[in-house]
């Protein structure tokens, strides 16, 4: 279901170029190890083009909850630069506080309607008109532990940073959230956004045949930077939890 398009993608960019040229300005010295959880992640962040299932442990984040069509709403694009810069921000005052540093995780988003009639495997859930009833968390993990101190100051800098009232706004509307999924099945959709309907179909056909029922709101992972990623090329985790 998600998208991001070039607007929203300068955006974040740029938040995250401005954070982490103070990030480098303020830490002198010895560069610290990088962890890179997703590379650790395992099966997490390594799904494949046919449904599999996994246990998904607690996971803490920092998310932003959104209505609209991503390519229309106008705190989509907010909400993802607002995510990047307190991320890296926060990132950055963990490794001054601690030594510890780690890469920024990727983009999330957590996605449902509150149409009855909406049908996740129908192309026509997925047009302008249908996509404008359309609910969104947009998350990204937070793979160490930090303090209310370093989460303040990185709110307070990504705040004095942000791009208008729209940019202020989001970062102040961000929030924590951490939840365990547990048992969910997982397919890889490699291509544009817009074709995600076939790939939701080849999750949804597995879960009928396997007997299980949906369990929580339809997951997406993005693991490709859409500015940087031919649309066919693009790689997207959708995950759903199963009971």
């Amino acid at each position: 279901m998600g998208t991001t398009g070039k607007a929203e993608n300068k955006t974040e960019q740029r938040a995250e170029k401005r954070t982490a040229q103070a990030g480098k300005a303020e830490q002198p010295g010895k560069k610290a190890e990088k962890t890179d959880h997703r590379k650790l992640g395992g099966e997490l962040y390594r799904a494949k083009a046919v449904p599999q299932p996994l246990d998904v442990p607690e996971f803490a984040f920092l998310a932003l909850d959104g209505t609209g069509d991503p390519q229309q709403s106008p705190e989509f694009g907010p909400a993802i630069a607002a995510l990047y810069a307190v991320s890296y921000a926060l990132k950055f005052a963990v490794r001054a506080d601690t030594g510890t540093d780690y890469a920024v995780m990727p983009l999330e988003g957590l996605w449902h309607s509150d149409d009855p009639h909406f049908d996740a495997v129908s192309a026509d859930s997925y047009g302008p008109g249908a996509r404008a009833g359309w609910r969104w968390t947009l998350l990204i993990r937070q793979p160490v532990p930090y303090t209310d101190a370093q989460l303040a100051a990185a709110l307070a800098k990504a705040e004095a940073k942000a791009e208008g009232k729209a940019g202020a706004e989001a970062v102040g509307r961000l929030r924590r959230e951490s939840f365990t999924e547990g048992r969910c099945v997982q397919v890889l959709h490699q291509g544009p956004y817009e074709t995600e309907p076939r790939t939701v179909k080849l999750l949804h056909d597995y879960l009928h045949t396997e007997g299980l029922r949906e369990a929580g709101r339809h997951h997406e992972i993005y693991l490709s930077d859409p500015t940087r990623t031919a649309p066919e090329r693009r790689r997207t985790i959708l995950r759903q939890p199963v009971s």
